[in-house]
C-alpha cells in the first residue's frame, strides 16, 4: 500500500539521522564494545564499522549474519530486563524502538535500569506517546483510545489491522505489547540522560532519545528510580 511504502522510507531517513547523531553525541570508535537489546545485525552491516564488538540481545535467537561488512556482531537470546553482563561492561547501550514493546511500567523500569547498569554510554531511542501518529498501527490517534476500544477497532479501523488481517488472540497480544511511553516518564526512566526531542514537519515530537554521555562508576552500580506510573 501507498501509506505503508511512505512510511517505510519516513522510518529508514530517521534511522540514518539517529546513527549520525548518536556518532556526533557518543564518538564510536574501533577500541568501544556496544550493547544493542533488541536490535538485529541490519542495522551495522548497512554502515562503516564503529566498533570492536557489537552485542546484539533479542528475546529471539537472530542468525548470525554470513556477511558483516566487517563489523564483529555477536548475537545471543536474552531479556532486556534481566541482562546477563556486568556492571558498566560495555562502552555504550543502544536500543531502538523496543522500550515500548517489553511490558507494563514495571518491566519498562526494569528495562531502562538494566541499560544504565550494563553500559557506560546510553542510546535509548522510543516513539512518543505525545506524537499523533502510532507507528505501529500505522493510524492517527488510535494509541490515545482506552486499551479496551483499540481491541474492537485494531483489526477494522487501522492500517495495521487492514494489511495483516490477525486473528481476535493477536489483535490482544499486539495491543498488550504496546506501551508508548511520555516525554516525563522517560525522563523518570533515565534521569542521568538528556531526552532529544525527535521532529517531525519541525513542530511534532516524534518520537525521544535518552542519551548519556558519561557517568560515574555509583550511578551505574545503582541506578535509580523514584515516582511511579501507572
Amino acid at each position: 500500500m501507498m501509506i505503508h511504502a511512505v512510511w517505510s522510507v519516513i522510518f529508514k531517513t530517521f534511522r540514518r539521522k539517529r546513527l549520525r547523531i548518536l556518532q556526533e553525541r557518543l564518538q564510536p570508535n574501533r577500541k568501544m564494545r556496544i550493547l544493542d537489546v533488541g536490535g538485529y545485525p541490519q542495522t551495522w552491516t548497512a554502515h562503516e564499522p564503529c566498533a570492536e564488538e557489537i552485542q546484539i540481545v533479542n528475546v529471539h535467537e537472530v542468525p548470525q549474519p554470513e556477511a558483516t561488512g566487517g563489523h564483529k556482531i555477536r548475537c545471543s537470546v536474552a531479556d532486556g530486563c534481566a541482562l546477563p553482563f556486568r556492571n558498566a561492561e560495555f562502552d555504550i547501550g543502544f536500543s531502538n524502538s523496543v522500550i515500548e514493546h517489553v511490558g507494563n511500567w514495571e518491566r519498562q523500569k526494569q528495562f531502562a535500569k538494566e541499560m544504565r547498569r550494563t553500559s557506560k554510554k546510553l542510546w535509548v531511542q522510543t516513539p512518543a506517546q505525545e506524537f499523533w501518529i502510532e507507528p505501529h498501527y500505522l493510524t492517527p490517534f488510535v494509541h490515545w483510545l482506552p486499551k479496551s476500544m483499540r481491541v474492537k477497532i485494531a483489526r477494522n479501523f487501522t492500517l495495521w489491522g487492514w494489511m495483516t488481517r490477525p486473528s481476535p488472540k493477536q489483535v490482544e497480544e499486539f495491543v498488550d505489547d504496546i506501551r508508548l511511553l511520555t516525554l516525563a516518564e522517560m525522563k523518570e526512566l533515565f534521569p542521568d540522560c538528556t531526552i532529544l526531542k525527535e521532529r517531525f514537519l519541525f513542530f511534532f515530537t516524534k518520537s525521544y532519545i535518552a542519551v548519556r554521555t558519561q557517568c560515574s562508576a555509583d550511578e551505574i552500580k545503582n541506578p535509580v528510580l523514584t515516582h511511579e506510573y501507572s
